[in-house]
């Protein structure tokens, strides 16, 4: 397996991956439009030209990142691939100077196993929001929120 940064070719397998899940309540729904848009964001497990499974990195705000957009083919979950995605997406992160994740999810027992902690989705910063305009769910948000810090993490260092 390998990763791979998306490229416009990969926008169609990744809608239907995405939405595929959103479809079964797992997650919120992607819009071509919004892969397009950040497809810089968009990392892929491959092998054998095979789409294994996605996920993005966005950047928000200064050394604070939010991983979305994770999913794996669904006859290849429980196989780790997820877990290696958001690990893949978190070293990138880190290489470009990120000391904080974050994630809204409908998958927390996902995210725990990935050394994620619950917290409250009050104290994110309002930058956490901006897109929220745009999801079905708003303004009645019922995604989980988790975070991650690094080693290097300085709470005085983030300034929202």
């Amino acid at each position: 397996m390998i990763f791979r940064p998306a490229t416009f070719a990969d926008v169609e397998h990744i809608h239907k991956l995405l939405n595929y899940y959103a479809h079964e309540g797992l997650m919120l729904p992607r819009s071509r439009n919004s892969i397009y848009e950040n497809l810089r964001d968009y990392v892929l497990a491959v092998e054998n030209n095979r789409l294994l499974g996605c996920g993005a990195l966005h950047f928000v705000w200064d050394r604070f990142a939010e991983v979305r957009s994770v999913a794996v083919e669904p006859s290849l979950k429980k196989t780790g691939i997820g877990r290696q995605i958001v690990q893949h997406l978190e070293k990138e992160g880190i290489e470009r100077g990120v000391t904080m994740f974050f994630t809204l999810t409908y998958q927390p027992g996902f995210f725990a196993k990935c050394d994620y902690i619950e917290t409250d989705k009050d104290k994110l910063p309002q930058k956490v929001w901006k897109e929220c305009v745009y999801c079905p769910q708003y303004p009645y948000c019922n995604e989980i929120a988790f975070i991650k810090t690094t080693v290097d993490y300085v709470p005085s260092k983030m300034q929202f």
